[in-house]
């Protein structure tokens, strides 16, 4: 495990862990954390278990904490200003790696992962988990603009407990069907924080950027 600093466009330095696999590396991975309000951070088991999963899958993964949190410099940024440390993380990973890039987000961090994807061609692919949707969903900003959503033609992992009242299935089945390539996995019995199912989420994550990203240029 590797710290490091890195800068945003907007001049703040934050801090992250970089975890390189034991075998040749296949390509590189950003994973975002929760609500920095709610005690977010990259310190969390789920978390870990997806940066465990890609490891073993040949990214190289930095997992970083958004500005405001822990040692990274700044205050939160209402869920905007994060999209530039998403930026500025894809920029410091792929020194790292070369072949493909996937973002990864869970809950506050799936909705900036997804609007960074939206706007950072380098991105290959997102698997968003727990994408916060509904009017249960405060404070964070509203999911992009349907047609926006439409333009988007790489792979998108759709990612959520079928009791999570944060991401209803039926609006979160609605959007997938808007993204051109989307799937959408539900699990059932699982809450917003896939309790006890953490293993079960993080291999849902590698193996759908293994299909993704490699499968797929393969083919």
């Amino acid at each position: 495990m590797e710290r490091t600093t890195f800068e945003t466009s907007d001049g703040l330095r934050l801090e992250g862990e970089i975890r390189q696999p034991d075998r040749p590396t296949r390509g590189s991975a950003v994973i975002c954390h929760p609500h920095p309000r709610h005690g977010g951070s990259k310190d969390h088991p789920l978390l870990w278990a997806i940066r465990i999963a890609l490891v073993r899958r040949g990214f190289a993964v930095l997992s970083f904490n958004f500005r405001g949190v822990m040692g990274s410099e700044g205050s939160y940024g209402e869920g905007r200003m994060e999209v530039r440390d998403t930026l500025a993380a894809v920029d410091r990973i792929r020194r790292e790696a070369e072949g493909p890039t996937l973002v990864v987000g869970w809950s506050f961090g799936a909705s900036v992962a997804l609007r960074s994807s939206l706007v950072d061609d380098r991105v290959n692919a997102a698997a968003l988990v727990a994408l916060p949707l509904g009017a249960a969903s405060v404070d964070v900003p509203p999911i992009p603009p349907i047609e926006e959503l439409e333009r988007f033609d790489r792979p998108v992992l759709l990612l959520a407990g079928d009791t999570d009242p944060y991401c209803p299935v039926p609006e979160l089945r609605r959007i997938g069907a808007r993204l051109p390539k989307a799937v959408v996995t539900i699990f059932k019995g699982a809450d917003h924080y896939f309790g006890g199912r953490e293993r079960d989420a993080a291999d849902a994550v590698g193996g759908f950027a293994e299909r993704a990203l490699f499968e797929r240029r393969a083919g």
